[in-house]
């Protein structure tokens, strides 16, 4: 063989290998478990959300009411406020014998059975109040088990496998989103709304076998080392190391609640970093605000948007976070949430294109696919980003505080989307443009087309701070473990 083809055919080979080698991790124990994980963290969403709702306009609940169910979704936002008892508490018994993190989660996970089981056993038309208690009970719980869940992924994988568990970890979650979701709404037209959340609790049993199975995270030992080194550095500038009642409180509190969030705030460009995570899915978030009612108005049915949104968009949001957790593990963190990002932005105009051409099938599916592709790889790619961000001897309550800053910069940022799209002027920017008024028989779609490519403006700012991120060399991926430096 000519020695230019061998060379070709060696670099094929080797190519090959390589893209092999970097799917393998997917097939690793820890990162199957982060799988079945996703799935248990994922299922009780939507027993408190949109599952919940349907089943209370089924029991005739006025509207009003229904609106105010959404508020048991609270602890999801403020988790990371009992974040730090769960980072430091251990169980007397359960944390002897599983071990920290695995006695966590099976008595959250067990208890969070028990109350899907309660609410499965009520009327809400008779018991109203009874159901909500028991809604925010599932939420508290699921809030809680989400808290020791990334914990656990993020101490359990090694650095190379960090972007293939946030993947994993969100295919799961949106597995059992669509089991919790349509699942259970398909077992509740043929059987009822208790049998069907009786189901859904059964289903917790896979996340309660997985940890059974699973063998409790190596990172223990450094976060006990790091705890003594805080407590004892604590004493030496509260006055001493007396064992007083007072002072062992108090060097419990620091430990628990202080320190982490010194030790993340005293890093270098600390502040950037925060600005990142809340503006690098901005523009995404504000034009998901808006998709929905957009593709409504322009003509489509409910039943077309589920069916698209369903198979389309459910497809390609699992090849999307596959895809970014093989982007991470191939070429870095930064570099992934760069191109993740720009996919992202592009994705917006999308639907300025679907405004174009109105309410056609086969371009929203071509939308529908794409936003959810780039959608689910920017996803997989700022967990990963953000699981590395985590110090090992404080993982659930930095993780808690990024993902809560995270939400509830998305839901505030976000939430001005409907005014943009009514209040301003996108006919005046056409005029500026083309130097023409938009005819009236497209008005409706300028002021649409006008909203999309602003929220791809929108995602430009969260680009920005990544660039500079990167021209810093603020990677965080190289080392998460126990930081050893000294509290001035």
């Amino acid at each position: 063989m000519p020695e230019p083809l061998a060379r070709a055919r060696d670099a094929a080979v080797s190519g090959r290998a390589e893209w092999l080698r970097h799917f393998a991790v997917y097939l690793e124990p820890r990162v199957i478990a982060v799988l079945f994980l996703g799935f248990s963290s994922g299922l009780p969403l939507a027993l408190t959300g949109a599952t919940l709702a349907a089943w209370l306009t089924d029991a005739r609940i006025d509207l009003t009411v229904i609106g105010f169910f959404a508020l048991v979704g609270t602890p999801y936002s403020v988790k990371f406020l009992w974040a730090p008892l769960i980072d430091r508490l251990r169980l007397p018994l359960m944390s002897r014998v599983f071990g920290r993190r695995r006695g966590w989660l099976l008595s959250v996970q067990v208890l969070l059975a028990a109350a899907v089981v309660a609410l499965a056993l009520c009327n809400p038309a008779d018991s109203p109040w009874l159901v909500a208690s028991l809604a925010l009970a599932v939420s508290f719980l699921s809030a809680s088990q989400d808290i020791v869940v990334d914990a656990f992924r993020i101490e359990s994988l090694e650095d190379r496998q960090q972007g293939a568990g946030a993947a994993v970890y969100i295919g799961g979650y949106r597995i059992a989103m669509l089991a919790s979701g349509a699942g259970a709404l398909v077992l509740a037209q043929y059987y009822g709304w208790p049998l069907s959340y009786l189901a859904m609790a059964a289903l917790l049993a896979i996340g309660m076998v997985t940890v059974l199975v699973s063998r409790e995270p190596d990172a223990n030992a450094e976060r006990q080392a790091e705890d003594e080194r805080r407590a004892l550095e604590f004493a030496r500038l509260a006055g001493g190391d007396g064992q007083s009642p007072l002072r062992a409180a108090g060097r419990w509190l620091y430990g628990a609640v202080v320190a982490p969030f010194l030790e993340f705030l005293t890093r270098p460009a600390a502040a950037a970093i925060l600005l990142f995570v809340l503006l690098y899915k901005f523009g995404d978030a504000l034009a998901g605000t808006m998709t929905t009612p957009f593709i409504l108005k322009i003509g489509f049915t409910k039943e077309q948007l589920a069916e698209i949104a369903k198979v389309y968009g459910f497809g390609a949001t699992m090849l999307g976070v596959f895809l970014g957790g093989y982007l991470i593990r191939a070429i870095g963190i930064l570099k992934g949430l760069w191109i993740c990002g720009i996919l992202q932005a592009l994705s917006n105009l999308m639907f300025a294109v679907q405004a174009w051409y109105g309410d056609n099938s086969l371009v929203l599916i071509m939308t529908i696919s794409a936003e959810n592709l780039a959608g689910g790889m920017g996803t997989a790619a700022f967990v990963a980003y953000l699981s590395a961000l985590c110090n090992v001897a404080y993982t659930a309550t930095q993780y808690a505080l990024l993902s809560s800053f995270m939400a509830a910069g998305r839901t505030f940022m976000s939430s001005p989307a409907g005014w943009l799209v009514e209040h301003l002027d996108w006919a005046g920017a056409w005029v500026w443009i083309t130097g023409t008024a938009p005819p009236d028989d497209v008005a409706l779609q300028v002021n649409w087309i006008g909203f999309f490519v602003f929220t791809t403006v929108a995602a430009l700012p969260g680009l920005a701070m990544l660039l500079w991120l990167m021209r810093k060399g603020l990677d965080p991926s190289p080392d998460r473990r126990a930081k050893s430096e000294t509290i001035d």
